[in-house]
């Protein structure tokens, strides 16, 4: 038990770590839930799905951190699109549920290349266990008692596309609002500043005959105060009924993903990474399940 607290212990106080430096959740299989970090996706490929993900840390680890993610996403007429995102997460002594929905219009820029406009509305419940900080020694300041509340947001986003490259950007959540921060090593009350996220990627036809494709990406998430963090993903599917691929986070953790598709409706996904921080070496790996349904 005593590896256990310094594990956690060295999460609660890491700057950029898991629980108060990072403010917004980060999952592996991010591109399946594309709109949660930038409405503009939504309703993008023209079809109405449901995606699921759900992610737990440190398999081993009591109260270790976890997170779900559930993203719908449909279309109203020909430029139009809608949908919801969700985000649970719990870490160690905060608990936030941000719920968003989504709404994006499509420019047609030119025969081959579409801008789409983004726009999300909602609000985050955030909560921090005081008594949770106490049990690892972690001194709290009398301000953060106050932190549990409901917050109400607005984000923006645009995705460029044109033939088989793509790019966007956007400000999921424009306003700032309380949370938890570590100051010199005593929890106090802070504020959630915005995150930019950027992403870009591509997909080549590696095979026509069979579909083999490679589609690169990559994802960068920048907030004030914190060192930029970038995931760069690679996916090969094969004729989209199988894929496998990697994932390297720079700010320390690699991941193997891979899944299948059932009829081209039922997605089914696993990721499992693997942290490289060393602080965080007596930790446990981290596991991820996808479910996605195409109606």
């Amino acid at each position: 038990m005593q590896i256990y607290n310094k594990i956690i212990l060295g999460a609660l106080l890491l700057v950029g770590g898991t629980t108060f430096a990072q403010q917004e959740g980060v999952i592996t299989n991010y591109m399946y839930h594309m709109n949660s970090y930038n409405p503009a996706y939504v309703g993008v490929d023209g079809e109405t799905m449901v995606t699921a993900t759900f992610r737990q840390q440190w398999t081993g680890i009591p109260d270790a951190p976890s997170a779900e993610a559930v993203s719908f996403g449909t279309t109203l007429g020909k430029k139009l699109g809608i949908g919801i995102s969700l985000y649970n997460s719990n870490t160690f002594v905060e608990s936030q549920t941000f719920t968003g929905i989504d709404f994006s219009y499509r420019l047609q820029l030119s025969s081959s290349t579409q801008l789409y406009l983004g726009l999300k509305a909602g609000g985050n419940a955030y909560s921090v266990n005081t008594s949770g900080l106490e049990t690892y020694n972690v001194n709290t300041d009398p301000s953060i008692s106050s932190i549990s509340r409901f917050n109400p947001n607005v984000g923006v986003g645009a995705l460029l596309k044109s033939g088989k490259w793509y790019a966007s950007l956007a400000v999921p959540r424009l306003l700032s609002t309380d949370r938890a921060d570590n100051d010199n090593g005593v929890a106090t009350a802070a504020l959630a500043k915005p995150h930019v996220y950027a992403t870009a990627g591509y997909e080549f036809l590696l095979n026509p005959a069979t579909n083999l494709m490679l589609r690169p990406s990559a994802m960068g998430r920048y907030v004030s105060g914190a060192p930029v963090s970038v995931d760069f993903n690679a996916m090969l599917s094969f004729d989209d009924n199988f894929g496998m691929g990697g994932s390297y986070r720079t700010d320390g953790a690699f991941a193997g993903l891979v899944n299948f598709s059932i009829k081209k409706r039922l997605l089914i996904g696993y990721a499992y990474e693997v942290s490289t921080r060393s602080e965080l070496a007596s930790a446990k790996n981290t596991n991820e399940f996808l479910l996605r349904f195409l109606f």
